[in-house]
C-alpha cells in the first residue's frame, strides 16, 4: 500500500514528536513478517493513539488505514480495523453510546490555532516546558484532535458499511462495532439489518449495533432481531435480545426476556470483538433498563 505523498509527516506532530516514521509503520502494516506487522502496530498505536489522547497526527493515519482494510491482500484486516476503532473513537467506551459528536465534540470547536501551537510548543520545543502555561487550553487541544480523527473517520463510512459484507468474518464484526459510532451514516440500520444470521460473529456484533441506535426500531429491524432469538449461536440469540430490550422495552416479546433472563442466570460467558463489555454486561445493563 502507498502511503498518500500529500501528507507532509515531518510537520505533523504525535505522541513523541515529529510524525516522520509513521509512513514506514503504516507500510510494514502489510508486510510478510508477522513480528514486523505486530511492531508496526504497536509503535503506530502508541504514538497516534497515546493512552487515548490523539494527535495531529492521528487523523492524517485514518485513510491509510482505511486503505489497507479495503485491500483483500492485506494480512490481519481484523487487526488493522482494531487500531482504526482506537484512533477513531479513542477508549470511549460503549456506555457512551448513542453517540452525539455535536454534543461530545462542542469545546473542541473553540479552539483556535493558536492555541493548538501553543500546547505543541511547550511539549515538543521548549527545552522547560512550563505546562501550567497552558493548562487552560490544552484539555480542550487534545478534544480537537480527538474530534478530528473522529470526522476523518466519518468521511469512510462507505467503506465501513462495505465491510459489513466482507468475507473475514473478523472485519465484519469490527465494522460494525465501529459504525455504532456513527449513527447518522445513511443505510446505517437496514445494513446492520442484512447481515446474514448464519455469520455469528458479525451478526451478534450487528445486533449489538442495533441496540445503541436512537430512537424504537423500524418494521425490518424488529422482524431481524426477533427472527436472531431462535439461533442456535447463544451470542447471536443474547444480543438480538439485548437490542430489543434497549429499544423495544415496552413491547418486549416474551421471547426476549427469557432469552435475558437464561443469560443472566447461567452468567452467559464471552464477548464480541470491538465492543468493551462482556455479554454478560450487555444483559445486566438491559435487565436493568427492563426494571429487572
Amino acid at each position: 500500500m502507498s502511503i498518500p505523498p500529500a501528507t507532509d509527516w515531518a510537520r505533523l506532530y504525535h505522541a513523541y514528536g515529529r510524525a516522520v516514521d509513521v509512513p514506514g509503520q503504516l507500510a510494514a502494516l502489510s508486510g510478510a513478517d508477522p513480528a514486523v506487522r505486530r511492531a508496526a502496530r504497536s509503535a503506530l498505536t502508541g504514538s497516534v493513539h497515546h493512552q487515548g489522547t490523539r494527535w495531529p497526527a492521528s487523523a492524517h493515519v485514518v485513510a491509510p488505514l482505511v486503505a489497507l482494510v479495503d485491500t483483500p491482500a492485506t494480512p490481519e484486516r481484523g487487526t488493522v480495523l482494531h487500531v482504526l476503532h482506537a484512533v477513531a473513537v479513542g477508549d470511549l467506551t460503549d456506555g457512551e453510546l448513542p453517540f452525539d459528536p455535536l454534543r461530545a465534540f462542542a469545546a473542541a470547536d473553540r479552539v483556535r490555532p493558536v492555541d493548538e501551537d501553543a500546547v505543541l510548543r511547550v511539549l515538543f520545543e521548549e527545552e522547560d516546558p512550563g505546562i501550567e502555561t497552558v493548562a487552560d487550553v490544552a484539555d480542550a487541544v487534545a478534544l480537537h484532535w480527538a474530534a478530528e480523527a473522529y470526522r476523518a473517520a466519518a468521511r469512510h463510512t462507505a467503506s465501513f458499511l462495505a465491510w459489513l459484507r466482507d468475507r473475514d468474518p473478523s472485519v465484519a464484526t469490527r465494522a460494525a462495532a465501529l459504525l455504532a459510532w456513527f449513527p447518522k451514516t445513511p443505510g446505517l440500520a437496514s445494513t446492520l439489518t442484512d447481515v446474514p444470521y448464519d455469520a455469528h460473529g458479525p451478526r451478534a456484533s450487528a445486533n449489538l449495533a442495533l441496540a445503541h441506535l436512537p430512537g424504537p426500531p423500524g418494521s425490518g429491524e424488529l422482524a431481524a432481531l426477533t427472527a436472531c432469538l431462535a439461533s442456535t449461536d447463544e451470542a447471536v440469540r443474547v444480543t438480538a435480545a439485548v437490542a430489543l430490550a434497549r429499544r423495544q422495552s415496552v413491547a418486549l416479546p416474551d421471547e426476549a426476556l427469557t432469552v435475558l433472563v437464561h443469560a443472566d442466570e447461567g452468567e452467559v460467558a464471552g464477548t464480541v470483538p470491538g465492543w468493551d463489555r462482556s455479554l454478560r454486561g450487555h444483559v445486566a445493563v438491559a435487565l436493568q433498563r427492563l426494571g429487572l
